[in-house]
């Protein structure tokens, strides 16, 4: 692959998590714009509950440089309303300088918000711990509260204002174990320009990233010379039963486009293959404890007892064919896939693993935690959920415990585009497939099912890549020299 190409790969990969932040962020902040009330307040209630004397929120900074124009001043004007829903007895809320809120807990056990996630209905509320020994003061005798409010029913309305600000719920007479409910609203003019602009600005950078991933990824098939370039749709000619992986790495991965995909069967097929989940959940189960027998075996023997291997193989297969068919393989077949852990060279998506007459014994016990952990930070990113807090400063993390991810996302934006156009876009397809390829190499590897590590390479196209032809040595010329003359005697 070309330095060119290679780099927009890199940089198209890199595209994605701020693009799919942004769009969610504005998302996130246009339904929030669109839900205000008469008064134009966006407004959510949160249950609050803490055994401690106050909860308390992360320092809110406000800062407007003083050389700024006044109009932009007046666009960021922001109101804060809080008010009590409900309370097991008279609650106080009020907003004041965070060093003198500071000062004025210190040495006392309170509560701080940490995370508030909103959703339907309230909101989920993450708090960190304080420690401390004291009793809080009253709070109503303190004189530092830019706006407060005590009593069922009482509400606060704040005008941000520069510097750095905390809001404390505590009960009126400071005692101990603060339950209540607040209405927590927010007015602010550029809550939906902001929005609209979020969005607009993620659909451009996603839409860049998937054009440098599928123009960095396509280049792959063209410039090496060594790999096959048979379309993406061809039917490639495979054995009746693969009896051994071929090409340049033992694990071998296949996959036919279909002619004639349906539009829409892509978005019920992950219902379809429901069946195959749960038993595919089970043969997980077994997968692993086989594993572990089988390291058992090679580090005192060598070798991976074969019936296991095919078994673990079968699974494999069949994770493969039920991938391809409904989630992130590709969505590539409308043909519903077999309940079989045997070769099927009939149906458009196969595996197989060549079997190792011989393993590393010392391998066993590093590979498949030490070797294979710079694959798993780039499957955690393939195959991880990506996710956006629009309430905390931490933006857009990566769960690697599950979900679709960056995979997920190409295979969602080919669903999109066989939906509206009928055709599946082929170089996504290779795209895809080379990421599966390269997942279920990782896979194999972890599991002791081969020695040969998985390369940081992308092999793409529905067939595996073969290694070029043996270059024969040039044969010399032959030089024909006339015959010497005699000498007479």
């Amino acid at each position: 692959m070309r330095p060119g190409r290679i780099v927009a790969l890199i940089v198209g990969f890199l595209l994605l998590a701020p693009g799919i932040g942004m769009l969610f962020g504005g998302v996130g902040l246009s339904v929030l714009a669109a839900q205000r009330d008469d008064e134009g307040f966006a407004t959510t209630t949160v249950a609050l509950a803490s055994p401690t004397a106050a909860i308390t929120t992360n320092d809110l900074t406000f800062q407007v440089d003083p050389g700024t124009p006044e109009w932009v001043v007046d666009a960021l004007d922001l109101d804060v309303r809080i008010g009590v829903v409900d309370g097991a007895q008279d609650v106080f809320v009020g907003i004041g300088p965070a060093g003198a809120v500071d000062d004025w807990l210190t040495g006392v056990a309170h509560d701080q918000v940490q995370r508030v996630t909103v959703a339907t209905g309230g909101a989920d509320v993450t708090y960190r711990a304080q420690p401390g020994t004291d009793v809080a003061i009253a709070p109503a005798g303190q004189s530092f509260w830019v706006a407060s409010a005590t009593g069922q029913g009482g509400e606060l309305t704040w005008t941000a204002t520069d510097g750095e600000w905390t809001a404390v719920v505590t009960n009126a007479d400071g005692s101990l174990g603060v339950v209540t409910d607040l209405e927590v609203g927010l007015r602010a003019d550029f809550l939906l320009p902001v929005g609209l602009t979020l969005v607009t600005l993620g659909v451009l950078v996603l839409a860049l990233a998937v054009f440098l991933i599928v123009f960095g990824a396509a280049g792959q098939r063209r410039d090496d010379g060594d790999v096959d370039t048979a379309p993406a749709t061809a039917d490639v000619p495979r054995p009746a039963a693969v009896a051994g992986a071929t090409g340049r790495h033992p694990v071998s991965v296949h996959a036919r486009l279909d002619p004639a995909l349906s539009r829409w069967q892509w978005l019920v097929k992950w219902a379809l293959a429901i069946p195959h989940f749960i038993v595919l959940a089970a043969l997980w189960a077994v997968f692993g404890v086989l594993t572990i027998v089988a390291g058992v075996s090679i580090l005192f023997t060598g070798t991976y007892p074969r019936g296991v291997f095919d078994f673990n193989v079968g699974v494999l297969r069949w994770s493969w064919r039920v991938t391809y068919y409904a989630t992130t393989g590709g969505i590539g077949t409308d043909r519903y896939q077999p309940f079989s852990l045997t070769p099927d060279p009939d149906y458009p998506a196969d595996l197989d693993i060549a079997y190792p007459q011989k393993l590393s014994r010392g391998l066993v016990l590093v590979k498949w935690w030490l070797l294979a952990l710079p694959h798993y930070v780039v499957l955690a990113l393939l195959l991880g959920t990506i996710q956006w807090y629009p309430t905390n400063l931490d933006g857009v993390r990566v769960d690697p415990t599950g979900g679709a991810g960056i995979l997920g996302l190409l295979v969602l934006v080919t669903g999109i585009v066989l939906l509206f156009s009928g055709s599946y876009p082929g170089r996504l397809f290779d795209l895809v497939v080379g990421l599966n390829r390269w997942i279920f190499r990782v896979i194999a590897y972890a599991a002791l099912m081969t020695d040969t590590y998985p390369p940081f390479r992308l092999d793409q196209g529905g067939s595996e890549p073969t290694p070029p032809p043996p270059t024969q040595p040039p044969t010399p010329p032959t030089t024909t020299h006339p015959p010497l003359a005699r000498t007479p005697a």
